[in-house]
């Protein structure tokens, strides 16, 4: 189940030779749905206030991405570490089909140190208010 939703509108300039949209857009829509929760869930409204870094990203395609849709993307937090968090999204037309789905990992990051940081205790808090209890990895 997915608490978070936020709509992302399928540009022109998305769409590819195909007549879909491009398969690097699945990104870009992700992105944009990760910085609506960090927004609103985490409480980091301006981009100075993002303190994670990017360290892996899988996607599944399941349909085409058409234009000009309105896309709804489903965005969760699934595991909580120590430094690390999973999020998880489901792409969905504006009838309701699973286009895309994937998953992110980010590590919180320090710019000003250069390196990885624990997650804060009220950060963690705020995530699972939100999402309830979720699972930690070991040694993450």
């Amino acid at each position: 189940m997915f608490r978070f939703e936020h709509p992302v509108q399928v540009r022109f300039q998305d769409i590819d030779v195909g007549g879909h949209a491009h398969h690097s857009r699945a990104l870009s829509y992700f992105e944009e749905a990760r910085a609506a929760y960090w927004r609103e869930i985490a409480g980091r409204r301006t981009p100075e206030d993002v303190d994670y870094i990017l360290a892996e990203a899988r996607i599944r395609y399941h349909a085409r991405v058409l234009y000009p849709d309105r896309l709804t993307v489903g965005t969760r937090v699934s595991v909580l570490g120590k430094k690390h968090f999973v999020m998880e999204y489901e792409v969905r037309s504006s009838e309701g089909q699973l286009l895309v789905s994937g998953s992110t990992v980010q590590v919180m990051y320090d710019y000003g140190a250069g390196a990885s940081q624990r997650i804060s205790p009220g950060l963690a808090n705020r995530i699972r208010a939100h999402e309830g209890p979720l699972p930690a990895r070991r040694g993450s």
